[in-house]
């Protein structure tokens, strides 16, 4: 997934990236952690390239990263995965490792304007708020990682 290596994060990045895997926005993080906003933002840009995320790749792709890398240990699994057709893990690592919507319906196999209606079906399928959420809990539940791949061929329906 990953070709270049990876720089291990510092101890200061390592406690703000388990504030993103916990799914705080950076403002909550700085406040939480008594940390200036710009510190923050600093902290999430140098993790974005040390793993080798885009320059403005969303905070759920970051995660991801953060936890295929081992950089971040997953919290452990409150609810059994759900049964998830293959189509829809397809989708599920899609929205992992994309920001763009186009990138998405690519690698899912969907038309593009029938994205945020699956992404939201997906969300409602796994009991997540949000992409992070979703993201994190797929990584708990050994849905996504490093030795995941996804399916080339099953479009969300199958």
């Amino acid at each position: 997934m990953f070709n270049a290596p990876i720089t291990p994060l510092t101890p200061a990045e390592r406690r703000v990236a388990e504030h993103l895997v916990r799914g705080l926005e950076p403002r909550a993080i700085a406040a939480e952690a008594r940390l200036s906003a710009n510190t923050v933002s600093s902290y999430i840009r140098v993790m974005r390239g040390k793993l080798h995320c885009e320059p403005r790749s969303a905070l759920h792709v970051l995660v991801h990263r953060l936890l295929s890398s081992g950089q971040v240990t997953p919290p452990a699994a409150a609810e059994p995965a759900p049964g998830l057709v293959p189509g829809r893990r397809a989708l599920l690592r899609a929205v992992a490792e994309h920001t763009d919507a186009y990138d998405v319906a690519r690698d899912a196999l969907l038309a593009p304007a029938d994205v945020r209606a699956e992404v939201d079906t997906l969300l409602a399928e796994t009991g997540a708020a949000d992409t992070t959420q979703l993201v994190v809990l797929a990584h708990s539940w050994g849905l996504l990682g490093a030795d995941q791949q996804p399916s080339a061929s099953a479009g969300v329906g199958g």
